[in-house]
């Protein structure tokens, strides 16, 4: 599908921006673990996502990570581009969780879109807010959820994403999603396998009482 498809507002966009647009566009592929983004300067441009998988991360000060959205098939980042979001005043990391094929849009080409057409205006802000509470979502699970109810949250999330109970993923994958240390993550999983909800082996995670989880989160 083309870019046209992808964008939820391109009927709205009056057709000179429309071509704007499209003569703009860069294309790429990035392999899984590529940084996109890695600091508050960088500012490459907005990413629309045509397939694969994103994350955006945060570090605490000893350098642990903690996951706070992710991003898939037709999201768009801004996060990706803190100069044309100028609300944006905190570290952002976007690194590919799975080989992605995405779309950049010049920074300078959207900052003028959001000028001249209130569509955009009001989509960007829409978004913003939409990860805002996604945001705000994933720190109040961090700040008040136990740990067991944080990991089962996540082996639910993460067999809805891939349609498998199987999770390959490891110890310290998941820690660094969850912002702890894998010792923590490796001592809950096999509380877990001890109550029958998952068989842990070396890289894999066999989700078997999907139900047992899922009361966890009650």
């Amino acid at each position: 599908m083309s870019f046209e498809t992808y964008f939820p507002i391109w009927d709205q966009l009056q057709p000179r921006q429309q071509r704007l647009l499209l003569d703009s566009l860069t294309c790429r592929t990035v392999k899984k673990g590529t940084i996109l983004r890695g600091g508050s300067t960088d500012c490459a441009g907005l990413v629309l996502i045509r397939s694969g998988q994103l994350r955006a991360l945060v570090y605490s000060e000893e350098g642990r990570e903690i996951t706070i959205y992710r991003l898939f098939d037709g999201d768009l980042c801004l996060f990706c581009a803190p100069c044309v979001i100028r609300s944006i005043q905190f570290d952002v990391t976007i690194q590919a969780e799975k080989d992605t094929e995405f779309w950049t849009i010049p920074s300078e080409i959207y900052h003028g879109l959001m000028a001249q057409s209130t569509a955009v205006s009001n989509y960007t802000n829409e978004l913003m807010a939409s990860r805002f509470t996604e945001v705000m979502c994933r720190m109040e699970q961090f700040m008040w959820k136990s740990m067991d109810k944080r990991v089962a949250a996540f082996l639910l999330q993460e067999a809805s994403i891939e349609e498998t109970l199987e999770l390959r993923i490891t110890h310290e994958i998941i820690a660094n999603h969850l912002g702890s240390h894998r010792e923590v993550i490796t001592r809950t999983l096999r509380d877990f396998q001890a109550a029958g909800m998952v068989k842990l082996s070396r890289g894999l995670v066999t989700i078997l009482d999907r139900e047992k989880l899922e009361a966890l989160l009650k």
